[in-house]
């Protein structure tokens, strides 16, 4: 289940209502600073951009590809471990604008996890240390420690166990 709080708006769909959530000059920064991460080819330098300028939580190790996205509005809602790997194109959200609310969830990506390419991350959500993310999957809830999941909508491919006893199997 996602953890969002949620937050009513009047009148006009909430994302007529944005610069009333969040200041204007924060989110023309946070642009500017992702378009800049979104192109540069240095690691190091994303997750020093990252962590320095949108304030988010990146461990050691982390890679983000070229063109990840992570949110514009909210980057602080995210963290991620060490030695993970997100895939090229992927979009990580920590908001959501709808018709008659918004909601701002923080997204934990554990350590050594793998995102594929092209998979979108909805706000609240947590993945857990060890997890595979196949490529193009739309995670809509909390994925387990070790799991193996893709698809759209997502679905658990393999458990943790089951890819430890795959992985045994292959190596005998």
């Amino acid at each position: 289940m996602r953890r969002t709080t949620r937050f009513p708006v009047k009148g006009a769909n909430s994302l007529w209502h944005v610069y009333k959530t969040v200041p204007f000059w924060k989110v023309v920064k946070n642009f500017i600073v992702i378009q800049l991460a979104r192109y540069t080819p240095f690691l190091g330098m994303k997750n020093w951009l990252y962590r320095t300028f949108l304030r988010m939580e990146v461990g050691k190790h982390t890679s983000f590809a070229l063109m990840v996205m992570p949110d514009v509005m909210f980057p602080e809602k995210i963290s991620v471990g060490r030695n993970t790997v997100i895939g090229y194109n992927t979009t990580i959200l920590a908001h959501e604008y709808l018709i008659d609310e918004y909601r701002l969830g923080e997204v934990v990506i554990g350590d050594e996890v793998l995102i594929g390419a092209n998979s979108t991350i909805l706000p609240g959500l947590t993945i857990g240390n060890g997890a595979i993310v196949s490529a193009g999957t739309l995670v809509h809830k909390d994925v387990p420690e070790g799991a193996f999941v893709g698809g759209n909508p997502m679905q658990l491919i393999y458990t943790k166990e089951e890819t430890l006893k795959r992985e045994q199997q292959t190596s005998l």
